[in-house]
């Protein structure tokens, strides 16, 4: 016998309900999971992976991996945080960058302190390079635990004689490089009015330091960390690679949603830092495996060490070959900004851009690619050759 109509209608109308129902159920589980399906799997840009879905919290450690944490800290700058490393030592902690000097990262520092670091000391400061996102904490760090500050030879003299223009006038050579450039003199007194800050942000450095340099191995916990060298970015910047738990603390050297600015400076105004920078990349990339985990100093740990590199080789070596087709007709520093940014430039920015736009137009002379010649008002003019 045949189901009755009503049968077969009421055991279709129950199919289709618990299709129905499970279709919502599996709708409302990827709604609730989405945004970690989204972190843990997603590949970004470059094919890079970010496997961690939170940050630390302000105060706090997040772990890492054996004896590695992350604290991040707040900056008052555009770029609005820096991440710093904590390792545990077998006699207490060693850190790794400090962020700037001011009131409200000491006091972040001071409940991991008392808080995930249990009162225990820092036995040893390292530094990656000068700048006062990772140095300005260094020396109350020193003298608060009479612990050593560990760094590159390099950037400790560099940050020694940058701290002491604090409260200098502006230099000749520096208002000549941008005026070369092509700035205003309202941009000229800019410049002016802002040189000598650099100290600000920095406390008061030890006299005394312990040298890194490039293959030195620092034990930290029953780990080794090895010391890779790079530079463009400062003269001489050290991160940490630890071959056993496969981690790479980059610093500012490679940072997986942001380029570092490469820029030249004053103090050395025909220096070709891009080079040294496209060269450190090159390097990297033969020293470092590419199954590490990364711990750069801006955005999130992630992984796709080479695919980063390659990405940043690639990107100002396209960039070098757009600004030498722009320079067919004579152009001055400030007038190559739209080759090489896409962000519009603005008078916070304008010293930084000015400077990575003079080291690619260095580094395309260096090549022998571009000439340059000062006209009447000594601005220079670069030109194709």
């Amino acid at each position: 016998r045949f189901p009755s109509f009503r049968t077969l209608a009421a055991s279709i109308i129950l199919d289709l309900l618990v299709f129905f129902i499970v279709v919502i159920f599996i709708f409302i589980f990827y709604l609730v999971n989405m945004d970690k399906l989204v972190e843990k799997n997603n590949k970004g840009a470059h094919n890079l992976v970010y496997p961690f879905d939170t940050l630390p919290q302000p105060g706090r450690m997040l772990k890492i991996d054996d004896g590695v944490y992350w604290v991040r800290m707040s900056l008052p700058f555009a770029l609005n945080h820096i991440n710093l490393w904590v390792l545990k030592d077998d006699d207490g902690w060693v850190v790794v960058d400090t962020g700037v000097a001011s009131a409200d990262i000491k006091s972040n520092w001071r409940k991991c302190f008392s808080g995930d670091m249990n009162g225990e000391a820092v036995n040893k400061i390292i530094v990656t390079h000068l700048h006062p996102d990772h140095i300005g904490l260094a020396g109350w760090m020193n003298k608060k635990f009479s612990s050593p500050l560990y760094m590159s030879r390099s950037d400790y003299l560099m940050c020694r004689m940058l701290v002491s223009d604090t409260g200098r006038e502006a230099p000749d050579e520096g208002k000549s490089l941008y005026r070369s450039a092509g700035f205003t003199e309202d941009e000229l007194d800019t410049y002016s009015e802002r040189f000598g800050g650099f100290g600000s942000a920095i406390s008061k450095l030890p006299d005394s330091y312990n040298r890194l340099k490039d293959y030195d191995v620092i034990n930290i916990g029953g780990f080794d960390w090895e010391v890779v060298v790079g530079s463009g970015h400062c003269p001489e910047h050290i991160c940490l690679y630890n071959k056993k738990l496969k981690l790479f603390i980059s610093g500012d050297q490679v940072l997986p949603k942001i380029t570092s600015n490469v820029s030249v400076f004053p103090t050395e105004p025909n220096s070709n830092p891009l080079n040294e920078w496209i060269e450190s990349c090159k390097y990297i990339k033969s020293r470092v495996n590419n199954d590490v985990l990364v711990l750069p100093s801006h955005n999130e740990p992630f992984r796709g060490l080479h695919e980063r590199l390659d990405h940043l080789i690639n990107g100002h070596e396209r960039n070098l070959t757009r600004l030498l087709e722009f320079c067919e007709e004579p152009k001055r520093a400030v007038d190559v900004f739209s080759v090489l940014f896409k962000r519009k430039i603005t008078s916070d920015v304008l010293l930084m851009a000015t400077g990575e736009s003079i080291a690619h137009l260095n580094c395309l002379i260096h090549r022998g690619l571009l000439g340059s010649k000062h006209d009447d008002e000594g601005i220079i003019r670069y030109y194709k050759l």
